[in-house]
Formats: C-alpha cells, sequence, structure tokens
C-alpha cells in the first residue's frame, strides 16, 4: 500500500538540494544570455494599409462590415505575399540567396487586423533601415498590382461597350443607308401623285360615259320618230361604240390603281419598317453612348482601392532575440527542469523503499 504524500518532507527534500536547483536555473540563465548575445539582431518594419470601398458605393452599405466581406478582403494579402512580388523585392535590395520560399517565410508577414480592412505587411531583416525600406516598397507595389488590376478591369469593360457601340453604330448606318436607297427607290409621292391623277381621269372618263349614255338615249328616241333614222342609228352605234372604248378605259384605270394601292401599300410597310428600324438604332446608341460615358466617368473607382495609412518607421529595438523574454523562458525551465527530476527521483527512492520493506516482512 502506497503512502500518503508528505508535503514537509517533499520541501525539506526539494530544500537540501537548493543548490543543484539554483545552479541548473543559473545556466539555463547564462546559456540563454549568450546565445541571444550570439544571434544576429533583427528587426521588423511594418507599412500599413486601409482597404477602401469603391467610390460608388452607398456608405451605408461600407459601413456594414460582414465576416463574409472581412474574409473576401483576404484576397488582397495575396497581393503582398505573391512569389513574383517578393522576388522582385529580393533582387531590389540584394537579399540573400536562399530558396525564396524560406526567406520569404522568415521575412515577410502579411495579416489583415482581425475585424478591420486594415492590412499590415511585416518585413524583418538584420538592417532596420532595409527592412523599412522593404516594408514600405511591398506597400507601394500591392496598390499598384490592385491599381493596375482594377485598370484592367476597366478596361476589359470600356472595351465592351465601345465594341458594342460600334456595332450598334454600324448597323444604324446600314438602316439609313437602307432607308435613303428605299426613299430614292420607292418613291411615294410620286406614287401618290399618279394615283390621284388616275383617280381624276377615272372621274372625268365617268362623267363622259354619263353622257354619252344620255346621248345613245336620246338618239334612240329620235331614230323612233325621225325620219332620217338610218343616220341617227350610225350615230347611236358610234356613241355606243366610244361608250365601250370609256368603260374599258375605266377598268383600265381600276386596275391600274388597285395594283397602285398595293404598290403603295408594299412601299409604306417598307418605309415604316425601316424608319422604326431606324429609331429603334438610335435609341439604342444613344443609351449605350450614355452608359459609355458612365463607365468612362466610374473608371478607377470601381473596385476596392489600397491607401497607405502608414509607410512604417525605421525600428529603433530589434524584435529578436528578445532577450528578457528568453532569459524568463530559461529561468523558467532551469527551476522546472530539475524540481521534476527531483520529484521523480524521490518518488522512485519511495517506491523502492517500500518495496525493500516489504520483501523483508515476506521473509
Amino acid at each position: 500500500m502506497s503512502e500518503p504524500f508528505d508535503a514537509y518532507r517533499y520541501i525539506g527534500y526539494l530544500r537540501a538540494r537548493w543548490r543543484w536547483i539554483a545552479a541548473s536555473a543559473a545556466l539555463a540563465v547564462a546559456l540563454a544570455v549568450a546565445a541571444s548575445l550570439i544571434m544576429t539582431p533583427q528587426y521588423t518594419a511594418t507599412a500599413r494599409l486601409v482597404i477602401e470601398p469603391p467610390a460608388g458605393a452607398d456608405l451605408r452599405a461600407a459601413m456594414a462590415v460582414s465576416p463574409i466581406y472581412l474574409e473576401s478582403l483576404k484576397t488582397y494579402e495575396q497581393f503582398a505575399s505573391s512569389d513574383s512580388l517578393f522576388q522582385k523585392a529580393v533582387q531590389r535590395f540584394e537579399l540573400d540567396g536562399r530558396p525564396i520560399e524560406s526567406l520569404k517565410r522568415q521575412v515577410l508577414q502579411v495579416q489583415l487586423v482581425r475585424n478591420t480592412r486594415i492590412m499590415e505587411i511585416s518585413a524583418t531583416l538584420p538592417d532596420p533601415k532595409k527592412a523599412q525600406a522593404l516594408a514600405r516598397f511591398l506597400a507601394e507595389a500591392t496598390v499598384e498590382i490592385n491599381r493596375a488590376a482594377v485598370s484592367e478591369s476597366d478596361q476589359d469593360l470600356l472595351r465592351g461597350i465601345e465594341q458594342q457601340e460600334r456595332d450598334l453604330r454600324t448597323r444604324l448606318q446600314e438602316t439609313d443607308a437602307s432607308w435613303a436607297k428605299a426613299a430614292a427607290a420607292e418613291p411615294l409621292l410620286g406614287l401618290q401623285s399618279a394615283m390621284e391623277q388616275a383617280a381624276d381621269l377615272q372621274s372625268k372618263v365617268e362623267e363622259q360615259v354619263q353622257g354619252v349614255q344620255l346621248e345613245i338615249a336620246d338618239l334612240t328616241e329620235r331614230a323612233k320618230t325621225a325620219v332620217d333614222a338610218a343616220e341617227l342609228r350610225k350615230q347611236e352605234s358610234e356613241a355606243r361604240a366610244r361608250l365601250t372604248e370609256m368603260r374599258k378605259q375605266i377598268q383600265d384605270l381600276q386596275r391600274q390603281g388597285a395594283e397602285r394601292e398595293k404598290l403603295l401599300a408594299i412601299r409604306q410597310a417598307h418605309r415604316d419598317q425601316l424608319d422604326a428600324e431606324r429609331k429603334a438604332g438610335q435609341a439604342a446608341l444613344a443609351a449605350i453612348e450614355a452608359r459609355l460615358r458612365d463607365a468612362r466617368g466610374e473608371t478607377g473607382f470601381r473596385g476596392e482601392r489600397l491607401k497607405i495609412i502608414d509607410p512604417g518607421i525605421v525600428p529603433e529595438r530589434p524584435s529578436s532575440p528578445n532577450l528578457p523574454l528568453n532569459v524568463a523562458a530559461a529561468l523558467l525551465a532551469g527551476l522546472v527542469l530539475p524540481i521534476l527530476y527531483l520529484t521523480l527521483e524521490m518518488s522512485f527512492q519511495e517506491r523502492r523503499a517500500g518495496l525493500a520493506r516489504s520483501g523483508f516482512h515476506v521473509a
């Protein structure tokens, strides 16, 4: 059966070996100080950017920062931490020739400040001035990359709208040409004037027909009682011949009038169709021109904009090694580890002594 824990005995056991614990702590502190002094000081400079919403966005919507929107802003972290941009920085500042992936992990840190639209770009180098210059260079390059991306998107949009505008203008010119050609080849006024003249002629011929009919009736009555009936019948026959010719002329005029009316209806429908297409083309062209003006006016303000609010300063104190933190950690380890070892040693000794006593009694 195990013996109960005796705190006084445990404290006494540790007190008897306090020199060993103190030596361990002193050695750990000395090693931490030596290692910290040997290590090359590293300086961290931080540049800060703010991600502004599009200029045309509703201010109330811009103030309502949702988690989804903040998550989408992490896209801009990829702008600042891209391998191609960091490679340019390595060449510009002549950093050491280690693999770019490991060098970037050690030198560069990009992150969004929690629940804000502020992005921090931190650079860590042995030279504080170079660290600040590197952070500022990456911040400025990130702004330029974002501006170029927005500009390229705007140019793509403008080119698309301009192409639509050119297509609509070409179609409108073709419609205008068709309308002008139809106006020249299919005149309406000349056809309408010919129809009016034909109607007047038909009206005059119909009046003449009525007069001839009266003349025939008169000659017929006179031939019944007149002495010179043969002459009157001859005049009647001539009048009937004229009447037949006039009726034939009226039929021809009616047939020509029907054909002209049909042709006029066809030309008028064609003219109305072309006119409707012209008006629709003009309205579409005016709408696309207004859209093009709006798109040109909004160039550069359609996407989020990055702005440097703090280019950073030359750090005066190294970020690593952190001597107080290293000493505190070493001191803690120098105290905990020997105490833990002594605790295990004391427990082992007590267990061995207990086994020895149990074996003695059994014997």
